[in-house]
């Protein structure tokens, strides 16, 4: 009996096996450890991540039955989602998750798995995670808020948005930025990190990016064009709105015909403003 409480005051049973005392826990073992190589706190925000997720992608398009109800064709493509997110964030540690990823990445695996091929549909989660990983190479930078006052951050972007609307449309550009003092980040930013994709609907966003993604001059210039274009076709509700109207106008921007949209854009190439 006296062993066996001696064992017990040093942290060990009966049977020789037990808990490590309070001095054999190190610091970064300790569940409240803030530490960057704690298990535990590498634990925690990766729970909070996959969270997030798990809300944003049961709200990714709730209009559509592919993506939202009870369905086990829903219910498996939700999963799906999940899976291509989570990994996304787990092998690229300087990004991981950012809010509005989802969106960028429906378009992709709606796309695979629609395939007429059953053959290609089937891989569609794999198809989607490689393209997904490919497009946002291109507009990583876009989603790293340490980068976000670089050179080649979000604010630098825009910026180039609003060169390459002053070089087409230097009054429209003057009554926006200087008259009227609207911000082109209050309404670009959601166009640009999300590829306009929570601007039209569901169908004309697919017809925007095979435009998108399909010019050879590469998705970050095309983007920069056809968001250029929203803003010159509605140039006469602009010029003749304030700053109220116009905030509201840009941040919900009404339908329009895509086709006419990618002619406008077409029509602006040239080499992007530095």
């Amino acid at each position: 009996m006296e062993e066996m409480t001696i064992s017990k005051r040093n942290g060990h049973n009966s049977e020789g096996t037990g808990v490590l005392s309070r001095a054999e826990i190190v610091h970064d073992e300790h569940p409240l450890s803030l530490g960057k190589t704690s298990v535990w706190n590498q634990y925690f925000q990766e729970s909070e991540i996959i969270e997030q997720i798990d809300r944003d992608v049961k709200r990714t398009h709730p209009e559509m039955q592919f993506f939202n109800g009870d369905s086990s064709d829903a219910l498996s493509n939700q999963e799906s989602l999940k899976r291509i997110l989570t990994i996304f964030a787990k092998l690229n540690p300087g990004i991981r998750y950012v809010q509005g990823m989802n969106e960028v990445l429906a378009p992709l695996y709606y796309m695979f798995k629609n395939d007429p091929e059953e053959n290609n549909a089937e891989s569609a989660e794999p198809d989607a995670f490689f393209c997904f990983v490919e497009l946002l190479s291109g507009f990583r930078d876009n989603f790293c808020k340490q980068l976000d006052n670089s050179v080649v951050g979000i604010r630098s972007t825009i910026s180039k948005l609003s060169q390459l609307l002053k070089r087409h449309d230097e009054e429209l550009w003057r009554h926006l930025e200087v008259v009227t003092k609207v911000n082109p980040q209050f309404y670009a930013f959601r166009w640009i990190t999300l590829l306009l994709t929570q601007e039209f609907k569901f169908r004309d966003c697919i017809h925007i990016w095979d435009a998108l993604l399909g010019d050879p001059e590469g998705p970050q210039a095309t983007l920069l064009r056809i968001c250029c274009a929203m803003l010159i076709l509605v140039r006469r509700r602009l010029l003749a709105g304030d700053f109220t109207a116009n905030l509201k106008l840009l941040q919900n921007y009404p339908p329009t015909n895509i086709d006419h949209l990618l002619h406008i854009a077409n029509k602006l190439r040239g080499p992007v403003p530095y």
